[in-house]
């Protein structure tokens, strides 16, 4: 199937001509950003290096669940397990090492076993005894028990590592050790995995995410918004905020760091990619500076709904969501068009299954070209196949 859009130019979706020239030099392959958070761009991550080793990912950094909010706890810093699992995703698994790298840096501590025991295996890991660290070879054997050895000794007595990633353990402390920096050591794992694109955090504060619904409900908490560990919102969420205090959830202004702005200025196509929608996406907007950047830079924008149900957007249908996105985007900037931040909303009207409907002639009143493509596959029905869904974006670049 062969589509034909407008992007002040005309260009045929899928181009097979433009993926067999990504394929055959992905290392001169196109900047295309991504504002994302969590697991649900990790399969197109990992499909990605095929194509371009230049691919951008501006990870949200306000998780407070699971073992980072553990972590987030203890050292008052970002989350950073999006970040390891994106490194991980785009590391070259051709590499002699990576394999192990990967084993190792996805490794959860049990559950079920006691602090003490833990504490023990965590030991085996810093002297090099244990089987995952020897294996892997050096010098990022030695880097790694530096960071683990790091960690170790800055981590409080009441500590537990119960289902601890020690992917997140060895990031920390280098974060630590680099004087609460997380840049060295991201850089320093990407040179060493072979990161084919470039994973930063879109803040490197400690802040939070806080929602106010529909009913005047505030939440707080990035974990309590994503209907996982607990219920989902039960009323529309109608804005969405930072806060460096959680207990006062009083909204507070980040700027994004200039590497930060030069980054989405590179950029030759910016996706909204699917995922949760307002803890993902919405939130990577927030910083001061994004949007302005965002506008600032005339490449082609494009937004890809989730398909399913994403509990937190409890209220919108697929034109709600565009008319939030856009409203998020345009605000503080009232010269600003719906031009200057979305050009393309992709949907797949025959496979897809949205939320609230798919009333694509709403859609296209907001001033938005849609892109009705064939997105989910047999094999990743009810969710988008990255097979299919990575084509069209090389396309528009």
């Amino acid at each position: 199937m062969s589509l034909r859009v407008t992007i002040q130019r005309e260009v045929t979706i899928p181009n097979p001509v433009k993926l067999a020239r990504f394929a055959s030099s992905p290392e001169l392959g196109p900047r295309i950003l991504f504002f994302s958070g969590g697991s649900a761009l990790r399969k197109l991550s990992r499909h990605i290096i095929r194509y371009t080793h230049n691919s951008i990912h501006l990870i949200t950094a306000f998780d407070s669940g699971g073992s980072s909010a553990v972590l987030r706890k203890a050292f008052n810093m970002l989350a950073i397990g999006d970040l390891r699992a994106r490194l991980m995703d785009l590391a070259d698994q051709t590499l002699h090492g990576n394999p192990e790298i990967y084993q190792l840096f996805t490794h959860r501590l049990p559950m079920e076993e006691d602090n003490a025991t833990l504490c023990h295996e965590l030991d085996r890991m810093v002297n090099g005894s244990h089987p995952l660290v020897k294996h892997v070879p050096d010098p990022l054997r030695k880097i790694i028990r530096n960071h683990l050895y790091s960690f170790q000794k800055r981590m409080p007595d009441s500590f537990e590592l119960q289902g601890a990633s020690i992917g997140n353990l060895i990031l920390t402390g280098g974060y630590l050790e680099n004087r609460r920096h997380p840049d060295p050591v991201i850089f320093i794992f990407s040179k060493l995995v072979e990161a084919r694109g470039v994973v930063r955090p879109i803040v490197n504060k400690h802040m939070h995410l806080a929602a106010r619904l529909k009913n005047g409900t505030i939440v707080v908490g990035q974990h309590k918004l994503t209907g996982k560990k607990f219920q989902p919102v039960t009323d529309q969420i109608v804005s969405l905020y930072l806060v460096d205090d959680p207990k006062t959830a009083q909204p507070v202004a980040v700027d994004i760091r200039i590497k930060i702005k030069e980054l989405i200025c590179s950029a030759e196509l910016i996706c909204y990619p699917m995922g949760s929608f307002f803890t993902s996406i919405i939130a990577n907007l927030l910083p001061t500076g994004v949007c302005e950047q965002i506008i600032q830079n005339k490449t082609p924008k494009v937004y890809v709904p989730n398909t399913g149900v994403d509990p937190e957007c409890y209220g919108y249908d697929l034109a709600g969501q565009v008319r939030f996105l856009l409203n998020q985007l345009m605000d503080g900037n009232p010269d600003s068009t719906p031009g200057d931040v979305l050009n393309f909303v992709i949907v797949d009207s025959k496979n897809g299954q949205y939320a609230g409907g798919l009333d694509l002639e709403a859609v296209r009143a907001l001033g938005v070209t849609v892109i009705d493509t064939p997105l989910i596959s047999d094999q990743s029905t009810p969710y988008i196949d990255e097979h299919l869904l990575l084509p069209v974006l090389l396309s528009l670049v």
